[in-house]
């Protein structure tokens, strides 16, 4: 499947750790976010974007899978792409995050398997390549360190465009940054 860098999105976001509400997505800011997803998933889809990386991790990722696989309801031509960093990446999740995640991967259309084993290293190559294949990156990023702050460094290195989400306020547009 040959993709077109300029035409494909990837996603990074934060885990439930750094979330205001955890796990607990029946919270109203945690459905704010995920409409405020939609809608720039929405944007970019009108932008010409068909082709959306997602690396798979629990919290925003899997968020924004599904805010994916809901919009490719209403456009067939939008593909999905699961950025694996390791094959043992769900293995220590709570088993029903690990359902989840077997459920949004067998809607893929691409599965990408950066590496076989886990090291301390695989989720910055897996970070590395979704942004060395997308033109824009999309972000659920609160400002403190951690893989999202990297990967969104990454992207600004890279001279990518970026749009941000606050998950402290999540009903708001996001931000634009191009470099």
């Amino acid at each position: 499947m040959a993709l077109d860098e300029s035409r494909t999105c990837c996603f990074t976001g934060h885990r439930p750790d750094k979330l205001p509400w955890g796990l607990n997505e029946r919270d109203l800011r945690c459905a704010s976010l995920k409409r405020s997803l939609t809608r720039e998933l929405d944007a970019l889809y009108l932008r010409g974007f068909r082709h959306f990386i997602c690396g798979m991790a629990m919290g925003c990722d899997l968020y924004f899978a599904e805010a994916v696989l809901a919009l490719r309801e209403q456009h067939p031509d939008l593909t999905l792409e699961g950025a694996i960093p390791c094959l043992t990446q769900p293995q220590r999740w709570p088993e029903h995050l690990q359902l989840r995640w077997r459920r949004i991967l067998d809607q893929c259309d691409l599965e990408t398997v950066v590496q076989q084993s886990y090291d301390r290293w695989c989720m910055l190559r897996r970070d590395r390549y979704m942004v060395d294949r997308s033109a824009a990156v999309l972000a659920v990023f609160d400002g403190t360190s951690g893989g999202t702050h990297y990967t969104l460094n990454y992207a600004m290195d890279s001279k990518r465009e970026i749009l941000l989400l606050d998950p402290a306020r999540p009903e708001a547009k996001a931000a634009h940054f191009t470099i």
